[in-house]
């Protein structure tokens, strides 16, 4: 019988299939201090510092470059010098087979771009680390950069700037990475005879090895906000002495409360005041008006 048939339905309004929603990766960025969630190209024009809680976000070699100096005036010097590998050292890779994948990760033949460059307008020698080259260790090359930029800055008379950010010495290279904090340190004492000035910059983090050398010898030393700077860590310290750290041990601050660094300086200000230092401790290398004249004459 009818009654016992089943009615067929039709379904005026079906209910729509779920939706995918893809968000490309890189499209937002997530500050590690305080969580806040903002666009990745935001964050790239506030020169990776977060808008919520100002924490500094590192920057590699180029990005600081690009930030801190007068836009196109670094040239580039002794680029061409690569690390060897004296001792054949070993670990959990051959060092030679270590150096070549951060050579092709970073562009870079080892963990410092040396050169001459423009801060507004005064002329200076500079070196920027590049901490993603196994954590900016120092190994020879980067003794030899340091060394050899500080000598060009002695034969030219030109103010000297080095941008720090590492973990210390390479321990692949053993003692003869050590013996590059003797080897930068006597250079600067050099420095020092001929009263040519050198700004520090001291970036998260400036740890062992190159802190304990050309990294704390600046006659300015300059930090950014919260960057990790001293020689051993705060974990192998506090295990060493046994005792509780203070509150902000380490971080620039700190430091600069004990008198251990000059100033602490916001990135976005930073080439404002490292203009405002070069006025003072080197008003000779001031080249601004020779630039305006070849924009004018171009």
């Amino acid at each position: 019988m009818s009654w016992f048939r089943k009615r067929k339905y039709t379904i005026l309004n079906p209910e729509p299939a779920e939706r995918k929603v893809e968000i490309p990766d890189g499209l937002w960025h997530k500050c590690p201090e305080c969580l806040n969630i903002v666009l990745a190209n935001d964050h790239e024009k506030n020169l990776r510092v977060c808008q919520k809680c100002g924490f500094h976000d590192q920057l590699n070699a180029r990005e600081r470059i690009n930030c801190t100096f007068d836009p196109g005036s670094f040239i580039e010097d002794d680029k061409d010098i690569k690390p060897a590998d004296p001792l054949n050292f070993f670990d959990s890779k051959q060092y030679t087979e270590r150096l070549a994948i951060y050579q092709k990760k970073t562009g870079l033949n080892d963990a410092i771009i040396t050169g001459v460059a423009s801060c507004g307008g005064y002329q200076v020698a500079a070196g920027v680390m590049e901490f993603e080259f196994i954590g900016g260790s120092m190994g020879s090359v980067v003794g030899e950069k340091v060394t050899r930029l500080l000598e060009l800055a002695m034969e030219k008379r030109l103010p000297v700037i080095i941008i720090s950010s590492s973990g210390g010495a390479r321990m692949q290279e053993g003692i003869l990475s050590l013996m590059q904090m003797a080897k930068t340190s006597m250079v600067i004492a050099r420095l020092n005879d001929k009263r040519i000035p050198y700004i520090s910059v001291l970036t998260h983090p400036t740890t062992a090895g190159v802190m304990a050398s050309f990294a704390s010898l600046g006659d300015m030393v300059i930090a950014e906000p919260n960057a990790l700077i001293g020689f051993a860590g705060p974990r192998v310290i506090q295990q060493t002495i046994n005792q509780i750290l203070p509150k902000g041990f380490q971080r620039s601050e700190f430091v600069r409360e004990h008198g251990f660094i000059d100033i602490v300086v916001e990135r976005k200000d930073m080439r404002k005041v490292l203009t405002n230092l070069l006025s003072f401790f080197a008003p000779w290398a001031y080249n601004g008006e020779k630039e305006e004249k070849k924009q004018e004459s171009t």
